[in-house]
């Protein structure tokens, strides 16, 4: 396994940084709504860049907006440096989010060897769609989220699941065609963003207990300015009701044997 940290880590986090640069520039040329997302939000707010020890990069879309910025992305993407990747562009990708890829490079997560789809450096773009108000609705969708998700992790939990039983399992799961699955979560997108609803959420991201059923809508509706490795990049202007929902106490720094990257197996840049 490396250990990302010093200058291997802050190598890592500038070509993420080219990534973020580009999505910026596409939303901004097309009049498309994003945040920094995630451990990237935070980092903008507490350290005006990326978190010391984080090894990844996220922003954030309603599903309205991705599809702008999917279709932008056909003509406006540098394609020689970049690749969107997600379903449609990769016939062997299953996670349930997109991610701009940088060419040239290598990123292999630790357990993720033997998956064939593109494996360079990432950023994760993440698409929220309306979570349904109804109290026993919104409980089948929080189910329907939670075997989308699994099934498309199947190709991975099938050779890393903690037990040979779920190993089992997983293998079943992994013999229904992947397309089934997105079809099943553009029909679901489909019927859940016909009006405005309370929450939103990505359909294959586990939330923590306190927001499991999503994040509020409301702060998707304005966007301010923020430096963040001195560029200026958008986040949601009710940011702290965003990140309180999705860490709790988001300003106090987690203990030194919490700081923690992700186990990877091979990295080149």
């Amino acid at each position: 396994m490396i250990k990302l940290e010093g200058k291997i880590l802050r190598q890592l986090q500038m070509t993420e940084l080219e990534m973020l640069v580009e999505v910026d520039r596409i939303c901004r040329k097309y009049n498309i709504k994003y945040s920094l997302d995630g451990g990237t939000l935070l980092g903008a707010v507490r350290h005006n860049g990326f978190i010391p020890w984080d090894d990844d990069a996220d922003v954030v879309m309603l599903r309205a907006e991705y599809d702008k910025f999917y279709k932008a992305c056909q003509h406006e993407l540098d394609r020689g440096r970049f690749f969107l990747q997600e379903y449609r562009t990769d016939d062997k990708y299953r996670w349930g989010y997109s991610k701009m890829r940088r060419n040239g490079t290598v990123f292999l997560r630790e357990g993720q060897e033997h998956v064939k789809c593109n494996q360079s450096v990432f950023i994760d773009i993440f698409v929220y769609d309306n979570v349904p108000d109804n109290y026993l609705i919104r409980r089948l969708h929080l189910f329907l989220c939670y075997c989308i998700r699994k099934a498309l992790y199947s190709e991975v939990g099938k050779k890393n699941a903690s037990n040979p039983f779920l190993r089992i399992w997983y293998r079943v799961l992994n013999r229904i065609p992947r397309n089934f699955w997105f079809c099943l979560i553009k029909k679901t997108a489909c019927i859940t963003n016909q009006k405005r609803h309370e929450l939103v959420r990505h359909m294959t991201y586990p939330y923590r207990k306190e927001c499991r059923y999503g994040l509020p809508r409301e702060c998707f509706d304005e966007y301010r300015e923020k430096d963040f490795e001195g560029y200026s990049f958008k986040i949601f202007k009710k940011y702290n009701l965003y990140l309180t929902r999705l860490y709790g106490d988001y300003m106090t720094l987690p203990p030194e044997d919490k700081r923690k990257t992700h186990p990877v197996s091979e990295i080149r840049l």
